[in-house]
C-alpha cells in the first residue's frame, strides 16, 4: 500500500480558478469516470457545471479529490469510511486542508523564486 505522503509526489496545482476534468484527472491521477463516480458518494464534491453539463472544479474541489484519493488509495478506506471519515472530522479536515494549501504555496513559490534567480 502507498504511504500517506504519496499526495506530495502529485502534480503543483497551477494557479488557475477553472479545471476541466481532464485537467483534475493528470492532477490526481484518477481517471474522469472515478472523478464522476466520486461527485455522487461525497456530497462536498460538486463541481461547477455549465453549458452541455460540462465540469469546472476549482482549487477546493482538486484538494479535496485528492483527500478523497488519499482516504482510498493510500490509507485504505472504503468510499463509505472515507465519507464518513470527511463529514465527521471537519476540523481535521480543515488541518489537512490548510496543510495541503501551504505546501501548494510553497511550491509555487520555489517555481517564483527559480524564475527569479534565473534572470
Amino acid at each position: 500500500m502507498l504511504e500517506p505522503s504519496h499526495n506530495q509526489e502529485l502534480p503543483v496545482i497551477p494557479g488557475k480558478r477553472y479545471f476541466t476534468i481532464g485537467e483534475v484527472s493528470e492532477l490526481c491521477e484518477v481517471k474522469p469516470h472515478v472523478l464522476r463516480y466520486w461527485e455522487q458518494e461525497f456530497p462536498q464534491l460538486s463541481p461547477v457545471k455549465r453549458r452541455g453539463n460540462r465540469r469546472y472544479y476549482q482549487r477546493q474541489d482538486v484538494l479535496m479529490i485528492r483527500q478523497i484519493r488519499a482516504l482510498l488509495y493510500d490509507q485504505g478506506f472504503t468510499i463509505g469510511g472515507a465519507r464518513q471519515r470527511l463529514s465527521g472530522d471537519e476540523a481535521k479536515d480543515d488541518v489537512t486542508h490548510y496543510k495541503q494549501l501551504i505546501r501548494q504555496t510553497i511550491s509555487e513559490l520555489e517555481e517564483v523564486l527559480q524564475v527569479l534567480k534565473a534572470h
